[in-house]
């Protein structure tokens, strides 16, 4: 069994209002699952408490079988000194070169590997990020809107092969693109407006992979569910 969170709630210290409260979940497979809902639900506050971040939340969180989490999000911090080629060489552990290859040239950052943090876009600089984090070690991964700015059609390509080469680890996955959650994920976590209950509502998404494309039809099925259930 992987995470399960029982009626967890959380408020920021000095505030009388909660961030989320009685909100239960669970992570009972390996796969790419997703957080989704409007700004403001405590999606990220969430996820800051499952990676360890925030302390003093109420509630259980049980972490089953995930031991590392990794928690990575749009625009962090990257060393504007140094060449994209020699900050990943220099994070990769040993013997992952060969997938720091295979993943350079998934995310197609191979003709920017000789430039600096400072001259790439933003689209760029958050697939090195991510791409830095996928060559650790990890149970599970919280991707917090980690490929914000990048292109539809490379986003789908480092998606699937993200779940092809991770089909083993947990993935959470924070986007406010509602037809990117519903084709890529499995278990889909609805987060609703603070005072409807339950708080979460859980779906099943289309899990589209290489082997396993999505049919339209299913598309707007998943949609209408999920919408109409916000």
């Amino acid at each position: 069994m992987g995470l399960t969170c029982r009626q967890l709630e959380y408020r920021y210290p000095g505030s009388d209002d909660w961030v989320f409260q009685n909100l239960s979940f669970c992570l009972d497979r390996p796969g790419f699952h997703s957080l989704f809902g409007p700004s403001g639900v405590g999606k990220t506050s969430l996820a800051r408490v499952i990676s360890g971040d925030i302390h003093g939340f109420g509630g259980n969180l049980d972490p089953g079988k995930i031991k590392t989490v990794l928690y990575t999000y749009n625009q962090e911090r990257l060393p504007g000194w140094s060449s994209v080629e020699r900050h990943l060489v220099g994070m990769t552990p040993p013997g992952r070169d060969g997938l720091r290859h295979e993943l350079v040239e998934t995310f197609g950052l191979g003709p920017i590997m000789g430039q600096t943090f400072s001259q790439l876009s933003l689209g760029q600089q958050n697939r090195i990020n991510l791409l830095r984090y996928l060559l650790q070690d990890f149970d599970l991964m919280i991707m917090d809107e980690s490929l914000a700015n990048v292109d539809e059609r490379s986003k789908e390509t480092i998606l699937l092969k993200i779940k092809a080469l991770f089909c083993d680890r947990y993935f959470l996955y924070i986007s406010h693109n509602l037809i990117e959650v519903a084709r890529f994920c499995d278990r889909i976590f609805l987060f609703r407006g603070k005072g409807k209950s339950p708080q979460a509502i859980t779906f099943t998404g289309l899990d589209t992979r290489l082997d396993h494309p999505c049919e339209k039809a299913d598309l707007d099925r998943v949609l209408l569910e999920i919408m109409n259930a916000g």
